[in-house]
């Protein structure tokens, strides 16, 4: 342990956990990680042991104080450091998160809990957000939600006024709203509706500059005026005129782009997926419906499904009713949905389908993909979303993924940096941007 100590400049998740036999979760070695970093052995008052052989100077005392963090104190860490003042606090709120792991302590155990106590727990929040950044805070706060059963404390008005809100909690919320007492309710929505204002402001922009363009650029004219001309396929039109004495291509036709006018150009169907597992995509859809129907040139229709079908369109100007509308859990149900969602095409050559799905059929299959590919042979653009949202690569069904690729209906995880990108290209009936990793 004193050799991995010596090389090691920064505490990272990965190198604690190939450098010890610690068995907590990774968010614990991310947590530590973030608190070690947050100072130095000289200003908090970390105490170094003399049985370990890291040199004397400053940077190898410093090591140890992340390690000491990170791996808890026990008697099986190796690093001989005790900790006291601000780092003796930062180890507290850990130990009452992550304290008790999968095996047996000893010595002095790293252990304590929130209990079920909610004045407990607040001041827990309270010290994590003392100590820690807010990405670290929220990562925590999810961690103690999963890994203690807290969720029922955020029933409690006086808990929701004290975390730190993000996407995830409001995905909690959100299964929690049918259990939720009255006077709860309101500070719940005031807290969605802090999540979804600041989702709002971080992707609306963008999305309408994206989809505008590409609206426009759907619009082809071929007497365009000379700021409207589409360069690039004006040239690709003329390519057999190219006159090889001037080196130039002689433009005989002129491509242009349409500008979108205010009547209804593109219908857009968002069809969200609200089992459990996706409920961060149904946050990050909803924003995006409601950005959707603020344009007035797309027609956008949000719809909801597990194994039943809510129509929630008329609920788009306001995406905090869309999220309080959905009921994240039970089955699932895609072929019905899209039952439903194949019933309201009226355009289907402007008509762009978006499935935010994991796939995961509780219905029928073949009827489903059947279903999927009318539509596409009418014309449909067709989206299969296996989740939107930062949460890296979801759990989906691969079968079904493979069957919609094999229909030109490719299955990708999508971040919500991408979507506006992902939609521009279905309105121009151009090939999505599949991410690599697909």
């Amino acid at each position: 342990m004193t050799t991995d100590a010596t090389k090691t400049d920064t505490t990272t998740a990965s190198g604690v956990s190939a450098g010890t036999s610690t068995t907590t979760a990774t968010d614990t070695t991310t947590a530590a990680g973030v608190a070690a970093d947050t100072g130095t052995a000289a200003d908090t008052g970390t105490a170094v042991g003399t049985g370990v052989g890291v040199g004397v100077g400053e940077p190898g005392r410093e090591r140890l104080r992340r390690w000491r963090l990170v791996l808890g104190g026990e008697a099986a860490d190796g690093t001989g450091c005790a900790l006291s003042g601000r780092d003796a606090a930062m180890d507290g709120t850990l130990a009452a998160l992550y304290g008790k792991g999968d095996r047996p302590q000893s010595g002095r155990e790293r252990s304590a809990g929130l209990g079920a106590s909610a004045p407990s727990v607040a001041r827990w929040l309270g010290d994590i957000r003392t100590y820690f950044p807010s990405s670290v805070v929220q990562v925590m706060q999810r961690d103690a939600i999963d890994r203690l059963g807290l969720a029922s404390l955020l029933l409690e008005p006086e808990m929701l006024e004290a975390v730190e809100a993000d996407v995830h909690l409001v995905g909690t919320l959100l299964s929690l709203n049918k259990a939720m007492p009255e006077t709860t309710k309101e500070t719940a929505r005031a807290v969605v509706r802090k999540v979804v204002a600041d989702l709002e402001k971080r992707l609306a922009t963008r999305t309408r500059a994206t989809l505008t363009g590409a609206l426009d650029r759907s619009a082809r004219v071929n007497r365009p005026r000379h700021h409207d001309i589409d360069w690039n396929r004006t040239i690709a039109a003329n390519l057999k005129h190219y006159v090889p004495e001037y080196r130039t291509v002689v433009p005989e036709r002129l491509v242009g782009y349409g500008r979108a006018s205010q009547s209804v150009k593109k219908e857009v169907v968002l069809c969200i997926d609200q089992s459990g597992s996706m409920a961060a995509s149904v946050v990050y859809a909803s924003v995006f419906g409601a950005v959707l129907a603020s344009m007035r040139s797309i027609d956008t229709r949000l719809v909801v499904f597990d194994t039943a079908v809510v129509d929630l369109t008329d609920q788009l100007d306001d995406p905090v009713d869309v999220l309080f509308g959905t009921q994240l859990g039970g089955g699932t149900d895609i072929n019905r949905a899209l039952a439903y969602c194949q019933s309201q095409i009226t355009r289907p050559a402007e008509t762009v389908v978006v499935l935010i799905s994991d796939l995961y059929e509780g219905g029928i299959r073949d009827e489903m993909l059947k279903r999927v590919a009318a539509m596409k042979a009418a014309g449909v653009q067709f989206v299969a979303l296996l989740a939107l949202s930062d949460e890296g690569a979801p759990a989906y069904d691969r079968e079904h993924a493979a069957a919609l690729a094999a229909l030109g209906a490719p299955a990708f995880a999508c971040t919500p940096d991408l979507f506006p990108e992902v939609m521009a290209a279905a309105i121009e009936k151009r090939p999505v941007p599949v991410p690599d990793t697909v």
